[in-house]
């Protein structure tokens, strides 16, 4: 099975670019990699990248905060029509009041957190789209066993690059379980914009 790096489309058999986003899709190696000095460091494509646009809503689907934002949504719509119906009849108005109240906390909670998750996901978009490829190192792979997103448990990988002659650091949680090559001590490819390292992501990106 051949995965798209960009969409994550996946084909049986192997094509050079994804008939869904147009990325180029590297041609997979048989060998397996004994340690860090042979992992093979993917070579993206020259920018701009025709990267979709709707691959933001991806990155928002594996993105813990943003699931999270999503279900304070939701709570804050089931809540807050209640709260205010209940509230209407004066009966159930100490009834009503709290969970209208609670309602619109959790709605407000939801839609300030998919609003930032939204903007960082539009900035790795950007970094993916038009991002300068250098090499980097995996610092850290680590498995958040106390969170739980739709039964899964969210990672957080994080690295570290040299551009314009300083070091940065980077980190990306995602609830896709990361390849055998992202490893502690390992090399990676690392995307950046030259104008604003700070805004960086993993290529391929988990």
């Amino acid at each position: 099975m051949i995965t798209c790096p960009w969409c994550g489309t996946s084909y049986v058999e192997f094509r050079s670019n994804c008939r869904n986003c147009g990325g180029t899709i590297e041609l997979p190696r048989s060998d397996s990699p004994a340690g860090a000095d042979e992992v093979r460091i993917p070579v993206p494509p020259l920018p701009p990248r025709p990267v979709a646009r709707s691959y933001v809503w991806r990155l928002l689907w594996t993105d813990g905060w943003a699931i999270t934002a999503f279900v304070f949504a939701l709570l804050g719509i089931l809540f807050a029509p209640l709260g205010a119906i209940l509230a209407i009849f004066l009966i159930t108005i100490f009834v009503g009041l709290p969970f209208l109240g609670l309602g619109l906390l959790f709605l407000g909670a939801g839609i300030g957190l998919l609003a930032w998750r939204y903007q960082a996901a539009g900035r790795t978009l950007r970094v993916l789209q038009n991002g300068q490829a250098t090499r980097g190192e995996i610092v850290s792979v680590e498995v958040n066993s106390a969170v739980q997103v739709n039964g899964r448990n969210p990672w957080t990988i994080a690295y570290r690059f040299q551009a314009g002659g300083a070091e940065h650091q980077g980190r990306v949680t995602t609830l896709n379980p990361p390849g055998p090559q992202l490893q502690a001590g390992w090399p990676a490819c690392v995307l950046y914009l030259p104008e604003k390292p700070e805004y960086n992501a993993l290529f391929p990106h988990p």
